[in-house]
C-alpha cells in the first residue's frame, strides 16, 4: 500500500540497523535528512506463533528476525548453564536467572526443547505465578533470548553510529525504545554525542574537547499520551528520544561507552 501511494519516493531495503550506512550509500545517498529507529520486535512478529517470539501461543522456539543463523532453540539446547544464566540476567534483567538456567539445562537432559510453551512452562515452574503479577513469569527470559539471538543491542548501537555518519547538518535522529536496556543505550549515546557527558578527564585541555555531533531537541524522553495508550496498549512502554545533527565529524563507536562492556561476548552464536 505504501509503495503504491508513494511510488519512487519509497525504497524498501531488507537489512540490519548496523548495516545502515553501507546500505544507504549503496543507493547513492551520501547524506540523509532524517533517521527513525523503531527498536525491538514488532507487534506482527509477536502475533505470529510460527515466529516463536511469544508464549501466548505454542510455536517453534525460533525468535530469529531474519530467519537465519542460530535460533533460540539452539541457544537453550547448546549453551552451557553459566552462559544461559548470564544472558537471562543481563538481557532479561531476571533476578532468578541462575535458577531458570539450571532448570532449562535439567529439562534438556531429558529431551531437547523446541517449542515456546515448553520453555514457558519450565520458567513458570521456577518463577511461580501470583494473581497480582502484571507480567507472565517467562516474559523476561523470552526477552533475553530474543535480544541475544538477534544481537539487538549491538544492532542498535551500530545503527546509532550509522545514523550519525549519514545525517547531514540539521538532520534529525529519532529513536523509539521499548525497554530499559534499549533506552539506556540511546540515552548514553545522546548524552555523549551532545556533550552532556562532560570531559572524560578533568585535566584535559579545553582545546582537546570533542565537538558535539548532535544538539538536544528535548532533554527527557517523550512517552505516549493516555489517548494513544488507549488505542495501542503496547505503546505504554515506548520512549522517544531525538536529537539534531551538527556539522561536527562523526565519532568512532565505543560499545563500552554505551554501557555494553559487561554484555556477553558470545552474542549470536552457540556452543
Amino acid at each position: 500500500e505504501l509503495a503504491s501511494e508513494f511510488g519512487a519516493r519509497l525504497t524498501l531495503i531488507e537489512g540490519c540497523f548496523g548495516d545502515m550506512e553501507r546500505l544507504v550509500r549503496a543507493l547513492g545517498h551520501e547524506a540523509v535528512d532524517g533517521v527513525v529507529l523503531d527498536v525491538g520486535v514488532s507487534s506482527m512478529q509477536i502475533d505470529q506463533a510460527e515466529r516463536g517470539f511469544s508464549f501466548q501461543q505454542d510455536g517453534p522456539l525460533d525468535m530469529r528476525m531474519s530467519g537465519e543463523g542460530p535460533s533460540a532453540a539452539d541457544a537453550v539446547n547448546h549453551l552451557d548453564e553459566r552462559d544461559l544464566a548470564r544472558i537471562i540476567a543481563v538481557y532479561g534483567e531476571e533476578k532468578r536467572a541462575r535458577a531458570v538456567a539450571k532448570a532449562i539445562v535439567a529439562a534438556r537432559e531429558e529431551t531437547e526443547l523446541h517449542r515456546t510453551l515448553e520453555l514457558a512452562e519450565i520458567v513458570t515452574r521456577v518463577i511461580g505465578r501470583r494473581p497480582q503479577d502484571k507480567i507472565h513469569p517467562a516474559t523476561r527470559t523470552f526477552q533475553a533470548l530474543r535480544i541475544f539471538v538477534n544481537d539487538e543491542l549491538g544492532e542498535l548501537a551500530r545503527g546509532l553510529s550509522g545514523a550519525e555518519a549519514l545525517l547531514g547538518e540539521g538532520g534529525r535522529l529519532a529513536v523509539v525504545a521499548f525497554h530499559s536496556l534499549e533506552d539506556r543505550i540511546v540515552k548514553r549515546f545522546l548524552v555523549e554525542r551532545t556533550g552532556r557527558a562532560g570531559r572524560a578527564n578533568r585535566y584535559m585541555p579545553a582545546s582537546e574537547e570533542v565537538e558535539p555531533s548532535f544538539r538536544e531537541i528535548a532533554h527527557k524522553a517523550r512517552k505516549a499520551s493516555d489517548a494513544e495508550i488507549e488505542t495501542n496498549a503496547r505503546a505504554r512502554s515506548a520512549k522517544l528520544r531525538a536529537a539534531e545533527r551538527t556539522a561536527a565529524p562523526a565519532l568512532p563507536l565505543d560499545m563500552s561507552g554505551l554501557g555494553m562492556r559487561d554484555m556477553p561476548s558470545f552474542i549470536g552464536g552457540t556452543a
